[in-house]
């Protein structure tokens, strides 16, 4: 579980991700379901996500997404020159999403307003864990 929660770059606690949908990392959310919460973010999320917690990776150091020079220099040369097509590249899950999703580094975000109800129980026991579909947008709008 560990190594998995690794691999999906869920290294602290309060740490977000965005991650491709396919096979595979549908198997491994199955495995840490108990201690994660995921699910489908509407486009205003993602905006918010990215523009107010949103850092880049450029050579292993996390800066802060000021401009769009940044963007450019990164990810210019799959066709991503602006922070909104960052945003649209990761809301369309498009051609470049892997490289996008990559160039931004693991959101740290802050624990929910009013707290969780139940960390340890399942969202469709009334708990926090577990797939939410696109409930997730409270969750992301009480982080941040």
């Amino acid at each position: 579980v560990k190594k998995i929660l690794q691999l999906l770059r869920l290294r602290q606690i309060h740490n977000g991700v965005f991650i491709k949908l396919n096979g595979s990392t549908i198997n491994l959310l199955r495995w840490v379901e108990p201690y994660i919460a995921y699910g489908y973010p509407n486009l205003k999320s993602v905006r918010e996500l990215i523009y107010k917690r949103g850092y880049a990776k450029v050579n292993k150091q996390r800066l802060p997404l000021t401009d769009n020079t940044l963007v450019e220099q990164e990810l210019g040369k799959y066709g991503l020159i602006c922070v909104e097509d960052l945003i649209h590249e990761i809301y369309t899950v498009g051609p470049n999403f892997k490289q996008a999703a990559n160039f931004l580094w693991p959101f740290k975000l802050s624990s929910p307003k009013g707290g969780y109800k139940e960390k340890k129980t399942h969202f469709i026991e009334g708990g926090d864990a577990g797939a939410r579909g696109a409930k997730i947008n409270a969750l992301i709008k009480s982080v941040l």
